[in-house]
């Protein structure tokens, strides 16, 4: 599938001209942004992003694994949770090992293709995590909220169309990001300040006259990503509510410890995440840029598998019984 057009006349600004030659030199590859000049420190990053991707992986294909075989884990909750690890498994390695790599050979190039490919993995990936997590806090909401109706709201069909339309519309927005970029003309600079083809920094490659359409695209994505947050934290202080009234205070302080690691990894997610894209775009490196890309592109697919398994009793029960 074409999502885009490279030949098209479109002004290209260089070296402060523009031409609307045919014959332009255009970007044809994106050089990422390396950690450090040292080459020291370079392996370091690589062992610990390498780590950290080990960790994940080992983690998500766990749940993935324990939720399809065990049977007494084919519930609506797990359901939504293998897919979430599955995104999870996919969602890292869009990013990540190109970085290792990249750390290990000192090449940071990518083709104008492959960059294009990965940035709409990305947010494909990224809006379906956002989705996903605001059905999942429905799901919890109704179990604790609702549960004399849970199984008639929460039955086999809901589950599907809730997790199709998730997946459909991330792809959606990935399409939209990737069509709106990557059509405008890359003549300039081809250094992304970012280890991955993040859509913020590969805008301050472009004129400033020519991203109205992907800034708004990004304001009305950014939009979406609040209303779902607002409506998960809508659903956590509805179930909170609930929790205040269980007369045991073992089992309200049990509850609260699986609930809130839950919210602070959704609210580090969205709000990092939101807050690189709505922010003004850099064309220098920032520590800022990084640190934030790091909460919402490798911290998620780590934590959750250990706030869904190592916290979860069902899930550790199901491991024992798979091990026996």
């Amino acid at each position: 599938m074409m999502l885009f057009s490279r030949n098209q006349r479109t002004p290209c600004r260089g070296n402060g001209k523009i031409t609307n030659d045919v014959n332009r030199t255009e970007v044809s590859e994106f050089l990422l942004m390396e950690f450090s000049d040292s080459w020291e420190f370079q392996i370091v990053y690589a062992a610990v992003f390498l780590l950290v991707y080990l960790a994940a992986l080992t983690g998500n294909l766990l749940i993935i694994m324990l939720t399809a075989l065990d049977v007494h884990l084919q519930k609506p909750m797990y359901f939504f949770l293998r897919n979430l690890s599955f995104l999870d498994f996919c969602y890292i390695s869009v990013t990540v090992p190109k970085s290792i790599v990249s750390s290990l050979t000192r090449d940071t190039s990518i083709s104008f293709f492959g960059c294009a490919l990965q940035a709409f993995f990305f947010m494909d990936l990224a809006a379906t995590e956002v989705a996903i997590l605001t059905v999942m806090s429905y799901d919890r909401y109704v179990a604790i909220c609702q549960p004399l109706h849970y199984e008639v709201i929460i039955n086999q069909g809901a589950c599907v169309k809730m997790m199709a339309t998730s997946w459909l519309s991330g792809m959606i927005c990935g399409l939209m990001h990737v069509t709106a970029t990557f059509s405008l003309p890359f003549c300039g600079s081809n250094r992304v300040n970012q280890f991955f083809c993040n859509i913020p920094q590969l805008l301050s490659l472009v004129d400033s006259k020519v991203i109205t359409t992907e800034i708004g695209v990004m304001v009305f994505v950014t939009s979406l990503v609040i209303i779902c947050f607002v409506s998960i934290t809508l659903s956590y202080i509805y179930i909170f509510s609930v929790i205040m009234m269980i007369p045991s205070r073992e089992g309200r302080s049990k509850t609260f410890s699986t609930c809130i690691p839950h919210l602070v990894v959704v609210a580090l997610f969205m709000i990092s995440g939101s807050i690189a894209y709505v922010k003004p775009i850099s064309s220098s490196p920032s520590v800022l840029d990084f640190l934030l890309s790091v909460f919402y592109t490798v911290v998620p697919p780590t934590l959750n598998p250990i706030i869904y398994s190592l916290r979860n009793k069902d899930m550790k029960a199901a491991l024992g019984r798979q091990c026996a």
